[in-house]
């Protein structure tokens, strides 16, 4: 795939896709954010400001900003967490507020109009593969998927671990665990600082990727979106989901984007759809369709075994 225009749809299909993957993991102990936005705006500005001001390489800046994106969330989180419920929504929904005024007020990041001219990242010399440039998109592309096979990887193996267990042991019923001995806070708070770095981290790429960036852009609006990637594609399914979430709700407003009046009302429709209709998201449609398949396979069989009898 060469079109620059698809390469570009299916590269912020993985950078939304790590940011549901966050969402749901901060959702899978017991707790709703509206901040993530925020976070993934402070790896953006972060990045941008140590390349420009700093003079750092951006493989330099990546990192630096995911650890500057998690060490934000540790402080806040100490705070914030233990006000979980609505008071850890409200306190997070006032941060993505306070962290988008401060991007468009305080001068160094550039105020409302933003930071633009923020460059690419720097090539990569190969030992046998040559130059990588990132002059063009296909670069940019699976620079993209490797971030996103690193969450993936993570996410899966944390859930898979003891960690996870303590994780959903806190979603089911935080009184409960922490009677039998899981450390609630502590759980509550290493998930919601990882979810935050990779944030951090994916939004680096996002500054560097799009060359420029505007706080409007990691507003309240975008951490309901992120939202809506993860909850749509399934919570139940906390890396499927977001990444079917968001290949959807990526991919669906582009398509309408010449019909602008039309586009709301496609995506409304196609959100209270999936509500009614999928209960467990769009990663529970695929379980339906897989077990369907299954069900006529097993079916066939059967009926051939039946047939082989009667000869």
């Amino acid at each position: 795939m060469k079109n620059p225009y698809y390469l570009h749809l299916v590269t912020m299909v993985y950078v939304n896709a790590v940011l549901g993957m966050g969402f749901a993991l901060i959702y899978s102990t017991g707790l709703v954010t509206l901040g993530a936005s925020a976070f993934w705006g402070i790896g953006a500005y972060a990045s941008a400001l140590l390349v420009m001001k700093v003079g750092l390489t951006f493989w330099l800046a990546m990192p630096l900003s995911a650890i500057l994106a998690a060490m934000v969330a540790l402080v806040f989180g100490f705070l914030a967490i233990r006000y979980a419920g609505v008071g850890f929504i409200v306190f997070t929904l006032l941060f993505c507020f306070v962290v988008e005024r401060i991007f468009g007020y305080v001068p160094v990041f550039g105020g409302w109009g933003g930071i633009i001219g923020i460059p690419t990242p720097e090539p990569i010399h190969l030992p046998f593969g040559g130059l990588i440039d990132f002059s063009d998109r296909i670069p940019h592309y699976y620079l993209s998927f490797l971030l996103l096979l690193a969450a993936v990887i993570t996410f899966s193996s944390l859930y898979s671990s003891r960690i996870g267990r303590a994780w959903w042991a806190i979603k089911l019923d935080p009184n409960l665990a922490a009677a039998v001995g899981v450390y609630t806070y502590g759980y509550r708070l290493g998930a919601f600082v990882l979810a935050s770095g990779f944030a951090g981290l994916v939004g680096s790429f996002y500054a560097h990727y799009s060359m420029a960036i505007s706080p409007e852009a990691f507003g309240l609006l975008k951490s309901v979106y992120i939202q809506i990637y993860a909850i749509l594609g399934g919570l139940e399914h906390s890396v499927l989901g977001p990444l079917l979430g968001s290949l959807v709700f990526t991919v669906l407003p582009e398509i309408f984007q010449f019909y602008p009046s039309v586009e709301p009302y496609v995506t409304g429709v196609t959100l209270i759809a999936i509500v009614i209709f999928l209960p467990t998201g769009l990663a529970g449609l695929v379980q339906i369709v897989l077990r369907a398949i299954t069900r006529l396979r097993l079916a066939a069989r059967k009926k051939s075994g039946v047939g082989e009898a009667t000869l």
